[in-house]
């Protein structure tokens, strides 16, 4: 897995400046706590991070080539699954290897096609190639966006990591948030490319970016495209049972101990179940992993759609698979500490305002890396098979919006109560979050001749692969990596993604539910209970005790009424949330999210020290 980082200038000796670059670098080292090394040349430093997943012994980076007519150089994030494929092709064109890394694989792949490798990798991976021959830098980003990519253009080059703060290490760059860097913090929809601090960048998903003296230049060499499909319903859930297997069968391959995340629902089931085999072919036992709240149960509240609770489920799914299965049950103290919230923002760079979901998340891949160091998941699921409630509810499908915060905020106006009304005005988040939605529903490919109806499952489905999904997936590469806990997603795999993307929607819902095609796929490793199972959301907690330590929290922060964090969050809306009985129902809404939201950004104020320039 690891953390890249970099700057290139053509205007100075980077050679001299080797404490910078170790800064850099240093801010990485939660995602690489087995290593770490530098490299610079006169106009290029990559820095380098490890977690050891293949070749532990081997693998050091950044690895180097020496060529005939200069040095290139490579600082590599992520995992290349087909590497064993793509080595044995290059030793056939007569490279030599000299470990047994996929990063030498990467290197070579580049020596021998140019920057039209990338159309060979099949992964998650984030990587930075310094040409010396040509005095050129590449950037290259996976195809979905799994691994995360940041870039900072300078005047004479560029500044690159795989997290805003190794960029914001570089002493030269300014830790200001504008007004639109807070509209994306508030909208809570991840807009390709945004990075939020001002003058920052994401490379997007199935880009490369190439920085020479002439400029930065951004390419894309991969994007979901509307194709006929013209297999039947059979074929269909055979083709994505096949895929599926081969993508988890693939991900398996590590040097290291590895897991599997469970829910008791069909995404996490089919990812165990076709690692482990299924029931007819078990091996060695697979471990897996779920967490839940103490108490959840008795808590618990049913609504439409959430109609049960995890644990039975887990509980199945680990006696049909007899899986090595450990539940981490959380107190609502340790979901509540202050310490928890602390690294949860640290570890995302940003007050993303989600608490216990957040938080319980952290706590589970922390109690993982004591025993595994890479971890299967189920994420990408719902996105390509349509598995969420309001795919299938036309009052928020077909309303103009992105239909997960319609249905979280019950409008397409989308209010923040926790925004001071002179704030609110200025943001004016109903047209940000409506011009943002206009940008992706104009991105979506259709074929000519497609009905309304398919048309729009169409821009639902692209709406939920491009603005939904890489949020989910930057959740969890950044509350894994702050464990050192690399966590993979078998769902992901680029041709799945293709495929599921053009299957027309009546094959998708060909039996009257959600993901019918999957439920129909998984059928010979998941449990008939889980298949029936109605999708449940993430668990969060409704302990009072949660609640009650929020509302302490809060009143700590009100205590200081000048803070700065009351220029992002409207003081009376925070007294009411803290002064109102944690049982009652505005507690499971609309004052949570002020509390939530309250003390991230003050967590993030106290961390980050921003310059807000909001207006």
């Amino acid at each position: 897995m690891c953390g890249i980082t970099g700057w290139v200038s053509f205007e100075r000796d980077l050679t001299e400046e080797a404490d910078v670059l170790e800064s850099m670098t240093r801010a990485m080292a939660a995602r690489g706590p087995d290593g770490a090394g530098t490299w610079c040349d006169r106009h290029a430093a990559l820095g380098h991070r490890r977690l050891s997943i293949i070749d532990l012994a081997g693998g050091a980076q950044p690895m180097t080539a020496t060529t005939p007519d200069g040095t290139v150089a490579l600082t590599y994030s992520g995992e290349v699954y087909n590497f064993a494929e793509l080595r044995g092709e290059l030793r056939r064109r007569g490279h030599r290897f000299h470990t047994s890394s996929d990063t030498e694989v990467v290197l070579y792949a580049y020596l021998e096609w140019g920057a039209s490798f990338v159309d060979r990798l099949t992964g998650m991976y984030a990587f930075a190639v310094w040409d010396g021959r040509t005095e050129q830098l590449l950037l290259v980003r996976d195809r979905l966006g799994i691994k995360p990519l940041y870039y900072l253009p300078t005047d004479d080059g560029v500044l690159f990591g795989s997290e805003p703060k190794a960029l914001l290490a570089h002493p030269a760059v300014p830790r200001t948030v504008d007004l639109d860097g807070i509209r994306e913090i508030v909208l809570g929809v991840k807009t390709p490319g945004a990075a939020v601090w001002q003058g920052m960048r994401e490379l997007l998903p199935g880009h490369l970016l190439t920085v020479g003296r002439a400029g930065l230049r951004e390419h894309t060499y991969w994007r979901l495209r509307a194709l006929p499909h013209t297999d039947d319903r059979a074929t269909t859930c055979a083709r994505v049972r096949e895929l599926l297997r081969d993508s988890v069968r693939e991900q398996l391959v590590a040097d290291v101990p590895r897991c599997v995340l469970v829910s008791g629902g069909l995404d996490s089931s089919a990812i165990a179940g076709f690692a482990s085999g299924g029931p007819a072919e078990r091996g060695a036992r697979l471990r897996s992993f779920s967490v839940d709240f103490i108490g959840h149960s008795e808590h618990f509240v049913p609504d439409a759609y959430n109609i049960n609770p995890d644990a039975p489920y887990v509980r199945a799914l680990a006696g049909h698979l007899r899986t090595d299965h450990t539940d981490l049950v959380l107190d609502p103290a340790a979901a509540a500490d202050p310490d928890v919230r602390r690294a949860c923002v640290t570890a995302r760079d940003l007050p993303v305002g989600r608490g216990d979901l957040d938080h319980s998340l952290y706590l589970l891949f922390q109690a993982i890396k004591g025993h595994s160091t890479v971890a299967l998941s189920g994420e990408g699921a719902d996105e390509m098979f349509g598995g969420y409630w309001w795919f299938h509810d036309r009052t928020v499908s077909e309303a103009a919006g992105f239909p997960w915060l319609t249905a979280a905020l019950g409008t397409v106006r989308q209010d923040r109560p926790y925004l001071p009304d002179d704030l609110r005005t200025a943001l004016d988040i109903p047209e940000f979050a409506a011009r943002r939605y206009r940008d992706a529903v104009a991105e979506t490919p259709v074929l000519d001749g497609e009905s309304p109806g398919q048309r729009r499952a169409r821009e639902l489905l692209h709406l939920h692969l491009t603005r939904s999904l890489g949020g989910m997936l930057d959740r969890k590469d950044r509350l894994s990596m702050a464990v050192g806990l690399e966590v993979r997603v078998p769902f992901c795999d680029h041709r799945i993604a293709e495929y599921a993307f053009n299957i027309p929607w009546a094959t998708h819902v060909f039996d009257g539910r959600e993901k019918s095609v999957l439920r129909e796929a998984a059928r010979p490793v998941v449990p008939e209970a889980i298949r029936a199972r109605t999708k449940s959301p993430y668990p969060m907690t409704h302990d009072p005790r949660y609640l009650r330590a929020l509302q302490d929290q809060a009143r700590e922060v009100l205590a200081t009424p000048g803070h700065d964090v009351f220029t992002l969050v409207d003081a009376g809306a925070a007294r009411r949330a803290v002064e109102t009985a944690p049982e009652s129902a505005p507690h499971r809404g609309r004052h949570r999210l002020v509390l939530e939201k309250l003390l991230d950004l003050h967590v993030w104020l106290e961390l980050y020290r921003p310059k807000l320039l909001p207006g």
